[in-house]
């Protein structure tokens, strides 16, 4: 796929020249798109194509392990389906800052590529891996230690589910400075447009994790029959092999980036402000969502255990349908992080355009497999006739959800990429925050339409927020931000 020189694959981006008008005065082009010389509109979808497909394959087989998981898991009993989902919200929650801070990293990552700037972008690097282990770690402690009472806060019906549930939080809080760590390489890689090694060691990490499931769950090749903890623990062994991976790549590769620990991790403060002011809008609106997502799940556990694991598995579903729109916003957010880097705001319209018809197809394959297959995909986590039934009816919905979805993911990652993290936030506010919580109460407790009605919610949610990105997106204003 793409251009070749010299065995090393080149973007459309690097034929045209950087534009060194002022910043305000480059995004003021005209409305009609028209590509530089050279470039054509084939070489631009191979370009959103080459930087998007191994992270899509990278984030649905990640999806596919964790959809193995909640199968095996399934196996156990209803109860332990709403054992793993209840710590999905307070592992996230504390997985918020170091996560928004690596929003900040892939955004200036990608800003020093595009302005051929190496120096500055491992400097970003070694400050972003410094803030995440310090976070991370802080954040471990606290989890493992309010575990049982975080799983608790979430809805837990049976003194078995907060049982099952504690001990899978308190493992993944052991692995968080593992997981944590990878996700910044991750995130630094994904800056520079180098998708395809990620897809590597998760893939390695996936297998690993599956297998370790297949031992530690049930009990195989004389290992213990741990149940819902071997599978947290198979989680956690993964994301070491992965962590292992991600460090001997960025350590000793010969690329645009190289983590040199000689170099040292003192902080640099400049550089570390740049990181936190557009990290810190992705945090606010990262801990608004995440508020929300609590909100919208406490609703949702009131119904009891059989309501909250068809959720659950709905949602795992839907979990593979992200992946479409969050492979391509990593190309958006590359693309138009290097294209600002670059001062070619024409090319980040261009690539943002094609970026959204691509991920706009896929996401409408995936609709009609969910509208006409969602019962059988349903039986694969629960054989139980009304859960399978239900299940069958919340993804005929989702089928409708995806297309608003996916364009709001990748439309949200060109303004993330291009330092527009503040627009976001507020959208968020207004969306999951206020909207998706308030409408499923109003469907669960007052029209008591029951777990459907959370579901409902959900798709007015996600067509609000799709509305509300492209307004912003049409707008413009992302081009002129500054970042440093």
């Amino acid at each position: 796929m793409g251009i070749q020189t010299k065995g090393k694959r080149i973007l459309a981006l690097d034929l045209v020249e950087a534009d060194n008008t002022d910043i305000e005065q480059s995004g003021k082009k005209a409305k009609k798109e028209n590509l530089p010389a050279g470039v054509t509109s084939k070489m631009l979808y191979r370009d959103v194509i080459h930087i998007a497909w191994p992270s899509l394959i990278e984030l649905a087989l990640t999806q596919a392990v964790s959809m193995a998981d909640m199968m095996m898991v399934g196996g156990l009993g209803h109860w332990a389906i709403s054992a793993v989902g209840l710590t999905t919200q307070p592992k996230f929650l504390l997985m918020t800052m170091f996560m928004a801070l690596n929003v900040g990293a892939t955004a200036l990552v990608a800003r020093y590529k595009g302005a051929g700037d190496p120096k500055k972008a491992n400097i970003i690097l070694r400050q972003a891996f410094m803030l995440t282990f310090i976070i991370s770690l802080i954040s471990s402690v606290l989890g493992y230690i309010f575990s049982r009472p975080m799983v608790n806060f979430m809805g837990a019906e049976s003194e078995l589910t907060l049982i099952e549930g504690t001990k899978y939080l308190k493992v993944q809080m052991i692995g968080l400075p593992i997981l944590g760590l990878t996700s910044t390489i991750t995130a630094c890689l994904r800056g520079v447009g180098e998708t395809r090694t990620a897809m590597i060691y998760n893939l390695t990490a996936n297998i690993v994790n599956v297998f370790f499931n297949w031992l530690l769950i049930h009990g195989h090749w004389g290992f213990p029959a741990l149940g819902v903890e071997g599978a947290s623990i198979a989680t956690v062994i993964g994301q070491t092999v992965a962590f292992i991976m991600a460090m001997v790549t960025i350590t000793k590769g010969k690329g645009f980036l190289i983590l040199k620990f000689k170099e040292g991790f003192k902080p640099q403060w400049e550089y570390i402000k740049s990181i936190i002011n557009i990290g810190i809008p992705s945090m606010i609106e990262q801990l608004i969502m995440r508020a929300g997502m609590v909100l919208y799940t406490l609703t949702i556990t009131s119904l009891g255990d059989m309501a909250y694991a068809i959720h659950q598995i709905a949602m795992n579903m839907l979990g593979m349908s992200f992946m479409i729109g969050q492979a391509f916003a990593v190309s958006a957010t590359s693309l138009t992080g290097q294209c600002l880097g670059k001062r070619r705001t024409d090319m980040a319209e261009a690539y943002g355009h094609r970026t959204r018809r691509a991920g706009m197809i896929i996401s409408l394959l995936v609709g009609i497999i969910f509208f006409f297959f969602g019962g059988q995909l349903t039986k694969l986590y629960n054989q139980d006739p009304f859960i399978v039934e239900q299940g069958a009816q919340i993804m005929r919905l989702v089928a409708f959800i995806i297309p608003f979805q996916t364009s709001q993911f990748i439309l949200a990652g060109a303004l993330r990429g291009a330092g527009d993290t503040r627009a976001t936030a507020v959208i968020t506010l207004l969306t999951v925050l206020m909207l998706r919580p308030g409408l499923s109460y109003v469907f669960i407790h007052i029209l008591e339409i029951g777990v459907i009605g959370a579901w409902v919610a959900l798709g007015l949610d996600q067509f609000s927020r799709s509305v509300l990105v492209l307004g912003r997106y049409n707008s413009g204003k992302w081009k002129h931000i500054r970042v440093d």
